[in-house]
């Protein structure tokens, strides 16, 4: 099928168009500015990139007609909250008036869950999305999902930030507001497998997980995922002002968007139950298994697995897998360093030779140090060395690193560490066109992660420098 996919670089999309593609659909992305689309986003058969704003109808004209299928994922969660329900309604209807002059058969929309009586402007504007999409002209299928857990979500990310570096909350009553939250992959599952179903033409669906829990108590299993103690004290003083201050201090969000949520999350967002899991065949996991799945070593934008399995049994979607195995971007350290590539052959010679034998080409001592210290609290060290002095394949060990992805022909390997860490780290090196990035990522676990960071900022200057400046030696 040809499917147009609004929202395309937000959260929701950028997860869903790989699992439209590894279906063999082609893909129709309109976005506002292409030079801003994701770079896997580009030079793609079968994925079209439009350049559209819903904002302005008349540049609606550029998208393919011949579109059979829609994802419906615009949102304006961060916009101003005196306009946000204008321009929310706006591209609803400017979509609409696109849609029907389409050969469009199902219009598939992910709202919000809209049961309680005394809903939020947010909540309210999503049930008004609702009932613009409307149409006769083409089947609307609508999901309303409450919380969404996943890495990168706004709502995840500020419980990451909360619990990762407070010990001791002191925070507002909104904490005992119950909600249902579901797993990015659970939501996944309902846009992609309700695609061309005539069952779910012209329908409404709560979708949310298998727990009703309050946002504390979020909190503390969130801690209990990540074996941090934390406590909790929740007050009744806190105005709504008060508490978006509170959240856009602690956290890293914006205001606008702490403001949008605090308003939202002092509502219930509890569901109607119906037979839609039955339907879809999906079985919502917990929350504590969503957290889990979000903090796995590799963020697989939840279809890698199936795409690795598709690649080695039929050699589908070779081009595609490398770009879509990607290290976390959200709660990390990051320390990127790039540098022009003269002769590609023996920069890739040298990143498939490194470690073992051949060393980290700068501040060896340092490296050995890392590794005595590593062996010292019952680590590796590097003792392992690797396998072969010059060949590298993906579960390799290479010294107190694992291989995660190795693609000479793609110019990218990507290494994590084993060695004993309060955190995560990543080492990736990538060549594009003719330049070398190295990317050196941290996820911190608590307050003792970010010390140890920022304790050993000046070392990783020295030692990531020396070593790209070697590797790009001719």
């Amino acid at each position: 099928m040809k499917i147009l996919v609004t929202g395309a670089t937000g959260y929701i999309g950028k997860r869903l168009i790989p699992l439209l593609l590894n279906d063999g659909h082609n893909v129709v992305c309109p976005v506002r500015d292409k030079k801003r689309a994701e770079d896997y986003y580009k030079d793609k058969k079968n994925i079209e990139l439009i350049e559209a704003d819903f904002l302005h109808r008349h540049s609606l004209n550029a998208i393919p007609k011949d579109v059979e299928a829609a994802y419906y994922l615009i949102h304006s969660m961060s916009n101003s909250a005196k306009e946000f329900h204008i321009l929310e309604e706006k591209c609803a209807n400017n979509f609409k008036h696109f849609a029907e002059k389409t050969s469009l058969k199902q219009v598939i929309y992910l709202s919000g869950i809209t049961n309680d009586t005394n809903l939020s402007k947010h909540l309210l504007s999503r049930k008004n999305v609702e009932n613009t999409l409307d149409s006769g002209n083409y089947a609307l299928t609508t999901f309303k999902a409450g919380i969404i857990v996943g890495s990168g979500s706004s709502s995840f990310e500020i419980i990451r930030d909360l619990v990762e570096k407070l010990p001791l909350m002191v925070a507002p009553k909104w904490l005992n507001t119950k909600t249902q939250p579901l797993a990015i992959r659970d939501v996944l599952s309902f846009l992609h497998k309700a695609l061309g179903k005539k069952e779910l033409y012209n329908t409404s669906y709560d979708i949310f997980g298998s727990e009703i829990l309050t946002y504390k108590t979020m909190l503390l299993r969130f801690a209990e995922v990540r074996k941090l103690k934390r406590w909790i004290l929740t007050v009744p003083v806190m105005t709504p002002k008060l508490s978006s201050y509170w959240l856009y201090f602690v956290t890293s969000t914006s205001y606008k968007l702490a403001s949008s949520l605090v308003n939202s999350m002092g509502v219930e967002v509890i569901g109607n139950k119906s037979n839609i899991n039955q339907i879809l065949d999906v079985k919502p996991m917990t929350y504590k298994e969503a957290v889990k799945l979000a903090f796995k070593k590799i963020e697989q934008n939840s279809i890698i697995s199936s795409w690795k399995d598709s690649y080695v049994s039929s050699g589908k979607l070779k081009n595609y897998v490398h770009e879509f195995i990607n290290v976390p971007e959200y709660g990390c350290f990051k320390y990127i360093k790039k540098r022009k590539v003269k002769n590609k052959d023996s920069a890739l010679y040298k990143i498939w030779a490194i470690g073992g034998e051949t060393g980290w080409y700068y501040g060896t001592f340092l490296w050995k140090i890392r590794g005595f210290i590593d062996q010292f609290f019952g680590g590796a060290g590097l003792r392992r060395g690797r396998r072969h002095p010059l060949e590298l394949n993906a579960g390799d060990a290479l010294d107190f690193w694992r291989v995660i992805y190795a693609d000479k022909e793609k110019g990218k390997l990507l290494l994590y560490a084993e060695m004993i860490l309060p955190g995560e780290a990543w080492l990736e090196f990538k060549i594009k066109d003719d330049t070398l990035y190295q990317t050196a990522t941290f996820r911190p676990h608590g307050l003792a992660g970010r010390l140890y960071w920022y304790a050993f900022v000046p070392f990783h200057w020295f030692i990531f420098n020396g070593m790209i400046n070697k590797i790009v030696k001719v």
